[in-house]
């Protein structure tokens, strides 16, 4: 998962750009013309007055003209180049998106953004962003659709969505008839890429939102009783209680009809492939070349599944009680779908503990009747044999995935281990900070939480394993080196890192010649909270580092081979990760897991050299 744009390519356009971007302009046409074309890079370009950022530029030929090669390093998080708009800004209001023509012309996978600024941008305010992720060779059109600042009644306001309805929300919207820039760049590439873009036009009508949406009394309530938006209807929209019951009888008959794969065991292995030797529990093994995970009995298991096999999905209705229609909460049959949310990381609710409804859950009970909970768990398993689905993932609700009646339980499931922490006061991330691991807070919440699965997951001949933590802020090789010298004396990381010093140079003067400090004393560098010179500190900063990479996996595989040692250790699912805790989590995973937000991996390559089996955790 990668956040629009970072700080680190928060760009402001050269009072020059014009002069030499005016050649590539084409005058913008009537509004009844098509696709106005902003760039082409058919005329003469000084490439070196481009703002640029870890990337090589150069104009290629065509069969038609000529493109723009892109040519991107990975020293820098969001390599990138800026496109100004010659006479400040362009006047697109009149379009509905930007896009691009775009070509893959490096050796992997590789995902091309592109970002429509207005003056301000930040990669998340005044600006949309679009993206493609590309094989080698492989052509396609890169869209950035136009998210209009709020145009209807102030008196309209949504907030804490991951989408709206319309554009209500500030964050992430443009103005579209002040557009200044163009910003094109990789986002956090792990290796060189290269692309050619060309052909950068505008397109598509804006097309203004409905009367419906004009007023908050014709807009409000806009939430149904079922938790769906009234003022749409789409294909397999519900409309009553009786609909939602028709469909059950309906998917019954489906689901006896097509109970699922004839040539799967009953843990959903290749019944009739290679038997390797039974352990009783599942295991990985690498058959013919290839890494398997091997099924209790002996059977290559492909593992395919879904996150978040739950009947809760709650959402916060405090200070949104007038968008709810019927709102079922109301009713004291629907009180045990009322909740807390706690944890709150981002956006409106943060910090907040909001009260919550849980509309999947009342729309269960609303179609299974009281006894759903129990009816929903048998259900889940038939849907996800039917469906060729043979694993129960991450986030799933343990009263599915371990159902006491044995007819039912016919899906393998991993488990999902959260604990807490003191926190690395230093350092940050997009799901929290990280976690001081040196600590004894750490192994202590972490065995507590893994005691909670005896007589339960561990042990359990179904349960393939465990994913701890998801998607860390593991930052660069050195970040939570940083992070640990910019935190409080007491930090016990600081203070680690600080013995480790000691053991090394012996007298500070030592230490201070080496960085060029000037620290009177250990006990001064101790309550010193800057970070010193990454260039003469480097060596330092990188063995912290991968200490602290080693200690976090370490300690959570000896944790949990402790507590269930038949059960895998499948890592921390890494969204963003450096080669140095790549080659830790190697070092100590069972499997390595990855969440990779692209649509093959066909062309994927992890950080690391150790032959050993991966597994995809989460894409979409």
């Amino acid at each position: 998962m990668f956040s629009n744009t970072p700080a680190s390519i928060r760009t402001h356009s050269p009072l020059w750009a014009g002069a030499w971007l005016a050649p590539l302009l084409f005058a913008l046409p009537s509004p009844a013309a098509a696709q106005p074309v902003l760039f082409d890079f058919d005329q003469e370009l000084d490439l070196t007055k481009i703002p640029a950022r870890d990337v090589q530029l150069s104009l290629v030929k065509q069969e038609k003209g000529s493109a723009l090669r892109l040519a991107f390093g990975h020293k820098q998080a969001w390599p990138g180049l800026d496109l100004a708009a010659p006479k400040g800004n362009w006047d697109l209001a009149k379009f509905a998106y930007l896009e691009l023509n775009v070509k893959n012309v490096g050796d992997t996978e590789a995902t091309l953004c592109c970002r429509v600024d207005n003056q301000g941008a930040d990669g998340v305010q005044n600006c949309n962003t679009g993206r493609i992720a590309l094989k080698p060779g492989e052509t396609g059109t890169l869209r950035v659709d136009f998210s209009r600042k709020p145009a209807s009644d102030p008196g309209i306001k949504l907030f804490g969505m991951r989408g709206y309805p319309f554009s209500q929300q500030t964050e992430r919207t443009i103005d579209p008839a002040k557009v200044n820039q163009l910003v094109v760049f990789a986002p956090q590439p792990k290796e060189d890429c290269a692309f050619e873009i060309d052909n950068l036009r505008a397109g598509g009508s804006d097309v203004p939102p409905p009367a419906d949406t004009s007023t908050p009394g014709e807009f409000f309530p806009f939430i149904d009783t079922f938790g769906q938006y009234i003022h749409r209807d789409w294909p397999g929209k519900t409309h009553s209680v009786e609909e939602l019951q028709r469909n059950l009888a309906g998917e019954q008959t489906d689901l006896a009809a097509h109970p699922g794969p004839a040539d799967w065991d009953q843990y959903g292995g290749w019944k009739n492939g290679p038997t390797l030797d039974a352990t009783g529990f599942f295991r990985t093994a690498k058959h013919e070349g290839k890494w398997w995970l091997v099924d209790p009995e002996g059977k290559l298991f492909f593992s395919h599944g879904i996150d978040c096999v739950r009947s809760g999905d709650s959402t916060p209705i405090d200070d949104r009680q007038n968008w709810f229609q019927d709102f079922p909460g109301d009713q004291p049959g629907f009180a045990e779908f009322l909740g807390k949310q706690g944890n709150v990381v981002r956006d409106y609710y943060q910090g907040k503990q909001p009260k919550t409804f849980n509309f999947l859950g009342a729309n269960l009970k609303r179609k299974l009747g009281d006894d759903w909970k129990q009816r929903y768990a048998e259900l889940a398993h038939q849907r996800l044999r039917s469906w060729g689905l043979n694993t129960i993932a991450n986030w799933s609700d343990e009263a599915v995935y371990l159902r006491s009646d044995s007819r039912s339980r016919r899906t393998p499931y991993v488990v999902s281990i959260h604990f807490g922490g003191k926190v690395l006061e230093g350092s940050t991330g997009y799901w929290g900070q990280f976690r001081d691991v040196f600590d004894p807070d750490f192994e202590r919440q972490l065995r507590s939480r893994l005691q909670q699965e005896v007589g339960k997951s561990a042990g359990d001949p179904w349960c393939i394993g465990y994913f701890v933590d998801n998607e860390l802020s593991w930052g660069n090789e050195i970040s939570l080196a940083v992070a640990a010298l910019v935190s409080p004396p007491e930090q016990a990381a600081k203070r680690a890192f600080v013995d480790d010093l000691k053991a090394k140079y012996g007298a500070i003067d030592k230490l201070n010649e080496a960085w060029g400090e000037q620290h009177p004393s250990w006990d001064a560098l101790l309550q010193h909270r800057k970070a010193p010179s990454e260039q003469k500190a480097l060596p330092d900063l990188l063995a912290f580092y991968a200490r602290t990479a080693d200690s976090y996996f370490s300690t959570i595989r000896k944790a949990v081979k402790e507590v269930a040692p038949n059960q895998l250790y499948l890592g921390c699912r890494f969204a963003w990760v450096n080669k140095t805790a790549a080659e830790a989590a190697a070092k100590y995973c069972d499997v390595v897991s990855f969440n990779l937000y692209r649509r093959t991996v066909a062309n994927f390559k992890p950080p690391f050299e150790a032959d050993l089996p991966l597994i995809i955790g989460e894409f979409h």
